[in-house]
Parts: C-alpha cells; structure tokens; sequence
C-alpha cells in the first residue's frame, strides 16, 4: 500500500522541480509582488490592536487572508501562466506538509493530560521550559509547546502576571531548544531531507547549550523579580499558594505511542525506507500523518482532552495565517533565492554574503519575519552555490564536504533559522499556536510589537554572544 501511494506521489515531482529550477520566472518577478507579503505582515501586526475584539474571529482573520492573498493567487496561478502555477503549487504542498506536521502533533499531544502541576515559581518554572529545551528534540517544538503549556500555565494560574512566562516559553521550548536534531525544528528537517546526516545537528550542542541557558537565567532573574513583587503587593503570601500542587501523572500514554509513530514517520520519511533510499514525495508522509491523528482522537478518552480545554481554535488560526503567509511570500522567496544565486539584483544591490555570521544573521533575520523553514532552503542553496554544488538532490550532504567553511556557513544557516524563528510571532508555527492556547486560558498576550520588545531586549544580546563565540 506505501509502495502504491509512492508511486501515486511521484506525479508530484515535476512541479516540485520545476519550481526549484524555474529561475527565469523568479529573476524577472518585480519587487511589487512583495507587497501582499508586507501587507499581510502588517494586518497580523495591527489588526490586533487596531480591532482586537473583531480579530479575535477565525473567520475575520480567514476574510483578511482571502482579500490579500487572492491578487497573488490570481497573479501566480493566471497571470505568469505555467511558471507561476508551478510556484504556486509547490508552495501548496509545502504548506499542505507543514500543517499537517502541526496539526497531527496537535492533536496527537492534546490528548496526553498531565495531570496535577509542577509549583508556580521562578526555579519549578525555569526547570520546566529547560525540560521542553530537551524536549523539543524528541517531539519536535510543536509536540513539546503542545504537551507543557497547559500544564505550565495551571502551575501558575494563582498569579498575576503570566504573560512573561508564556514569552520566554516561546522563545526556549517553540524554537532555540529544538537545535539538535532534524525532529526538532522544520528547517532542520528539510535540511535532513536534503542530505545532512541525521546525527550532524548534535554538533550544534555548544550553540544549543550557551543560547538556551542564556535565556533560562535571564527568565529566571525576571520572573523572580515579578514572583517578588507580587508578594509585596498581595495580601497574603503568594509563595504558600503557588507552591500548592498534586503530584504529576500521565493519562492518555498511548498518545505517546501515537507521537512515536510521528517521530517514526518523519525519520522514514527522510532515510527514504521503501523508497530506493530516496526521501518519500508528497503524499504518504502526509497521509500517514493524518491517520496517526485521526487514530489519536478516536482512542483518546474525551475526558483528557476536556482537562486540556483542548479546542481546534488554536490551530484553525495557525492554519488560516499561515495559508496567507505561504501564498503571499511565494514570490518574496522566489526573489531572495535568485538574488542569491546571483541571478538577479535588488534595489540595484547584488548578493554579497560569504561568512559564517552573515548568514546566521540574514538567515535569522528572514526567518523572523518567513517562516523558517523555507528561509533556511534558499540560504541554504545559496551556501551550496558559492562552492559550485548545484541545489539539488542531497546537495547538503555534498556540501558539508566541501570542506571546514561550507560546514562553518551551514551551522551558522541552521542556528540561525532555529534561534530567531523566535523573533516574531510568526517566524516559527508554534508561536501562534502558543499564543492562542495562552489567550484562551485568559491571559492577555502582548501585542506583535510588544512581543517582539521582549525579544529584542532579552535575544538579541544572546545571539550576539553566539554569533562572537562561534560564527566570527
């Protein structure tokens, strides 16, 4: 039955390839098919705080998404002929794979209740977001953001201020803690695909170490300075309350048998089993993930996921912004990748990187703001390209030989599609799926721009240090 739905998917390869080689369509796109892509950015920043209540509507944000993204559905798919329907398509499936990822292991982790709670306070809640750093390797940052937010926020529901917490959640679980493996985190995935060996992200763990217990110790200091001042402000003793919790259990196990048959799917998927060793097309990986979803719901007793205030609110919203995202910054991405293959200029400037640090920062500073796996492919190929290798097949696996610089630029590629998919809300799917469980436990979020305050104050030094200890 695989070998069948394998050779169904191979239908789909011609419209994978041409999009990846159809430079001609991405060197004479004109700069103003980018501004969909800004606008929408701009609707996900404003509209919250211009009309927070309208907003809060997943059939509002679908309306947005629909008027800003239809003239480049229009413009891709009528307007460019063949060549802007096989972007398009290829974006498609890219976004078909990417939110079935995240809604199996939605759904999957949904209905693992832990019940009880750890204690409310800065060290319980420092050891948690350090245990999902670890996590996130295993179950990728979307199963480990999905398993322990839930629990991390009822260990806190005494307190006042708790929007802090959900942030540097955000910031180590959903993105820096999955550095060391291809399940951690998309790009790394794709990356996977495309010929780096399974074990070669492990090298990362220095990078992975120092950023993440960075931001730990700064969440530690600042959640311990607001836990104290609480207690100054509120009668009673805050520590006495928060330090009330029941012993951890696990309800709903085969769940994680469930997430293992995920973890199984990604890594066949990528070895190419049953496949000549070739990684699996669209279609299976798909198929299959969404049965393991599927299984998951029906096995699960409903009482875990009622404990979990489980909804499929939060991940109709990450699909609907996202399906806006990938269609509107098809053509920002096509542009980028044939500026860097020298194929074309922008703004009369040609593509002038070659160190390690200038691509840990141009890759994360375009992963903040696209998602990060796709940013990580162009940076990526463009590595590739400037020590000859053509960016196709397992181009990586022949670029991590080229020698000590091309494996110097790649770690700086990947650190930097991980760390600063953490910069934004939507720099790395798990973000807004965060977001939107935390606003319907009642926590009042901060805004995009105030979310991204915090990441500029807190991450940015950070990735300063990183870039002066490792990328020089």
């Amino acid at each position: 039955m695989l070998t069948t739905a394998l050779e169904l998917a191979a239908d789909f390869r011609p419209i994978l390839a041409a999009a990846m080689h159809g430079t001609d369509l991405a060197s004479t796109l004109p700069l103003a098919a980018v501004l969909p892509f800004a606008l929408m950015l701009l609707a996900i920043a404003l509209l919250p705080l211009l009309a927070s209540h309208w907003w809060e509507h997943n059939r509002n944000k679908a309306a947005v998404v629909v008027v800003i993204a239809l003239p480049i559905l229009l413009y891709l798919g009528v307007g460019l002929g063949t060549g802007g329907r096989q972007l398009l398509g290829a974006t498609m499936l890219e976004y078909v794979s990417f939110i079935t990822l995240l809604a199996s292991l939605f759904v999957i982790s949904g209905g693992v209740y832990l019940q009880g709670s750890f204690a409310g306070t800065p060290l319980a809640n420092t050891a948690m977001l350090g245990i999902g750093a670890v996590l996130a390797n295993l179950t990728g940052t979307t199963g480990a953001s999905v398993l322990l937010i839930r629990p991390l926020l009822r260990a806190n529901q005494r307190r006042e201020s708790k929007a802090h917490i959900v942030v540097f959640f955000i910031f180590v679980v959903a993105n820096c803690g999955g550095l060391l493996t291809p399940l951690g985190d998309p790009p790394l995935f794709l990356g996977f695909l495309h010929g780096v060996p399974f074990e070669w992200t492990l090298r990362l763990w220095p990078q992975w170490l120092v950023a993440n217990l960075a931001v730990l110790a700064i969440f530690n200091l600042y959640d311990q300075k607001v836990f104290d001042a609480e207690e100054k402000r509120r009668p009673g003793s805050q520590l006495e309350e928060v330090m009330e919790h029941e012993p951890l259990r696990i309800r709903g196990r085969r769940n994680l048998l469930l997430l293992g048959g995920v973890v199984a799917t990604i890594v066949a998927s990528g070895r190419g089993l049953l496949n000549g060793g070739e990684p699996w097309p669209f279609g299976p990986k798909e198929v299959i993930l969404a049965l393991l979803a599927v299984a998951a719901w029906v096995v699960t007793n409903p009482e875990y996921r009622a404990r979990n205030n489980f909804t499929f609110a939060p991940i109709v919203e990450v699909a609907v912004l996202f399906a806006g995202i990938f269609v509107t910054m098809a053509p920002a991405l096509a542009i980028l990748n044939a500026w860097g293959a020298g194929q074309r200029e922008v703004l009369g400037a040609a593509f002038t990187l070659s160190q390690p640090w200038q691509f840990f920062w141009a890759t994360g500073s375009l992963s903040s703001v696209l998602d990060n796996a796709p940013t990580y492919l162009t940076f990526s190929a463009t590595a590739a390209g400037l020590d000859g290798i053509g960016a196709h097949g397992s181009y990586l696996a022949r670029l991590i030989s080229a020698g000590p610089d091309a494996v110097a630029r790649l770690a700086a590629i990947s650190t930097g599609a991980v760390f600063m998919g953490s910069m934004t809300y939507i720099g790395n799917g798990p973000n807004f799926m965060v977001k939107a469980i935390a606003e319907e436990n009642g926590i009042r979020m901060p805004s995009f721009f105030g979310y991204m305050a915090y990441s500029v104050a807190v991450l940015i030094p950070v990735f300063v240090v990183v870039t002066v200890l490792f990328f020089r």
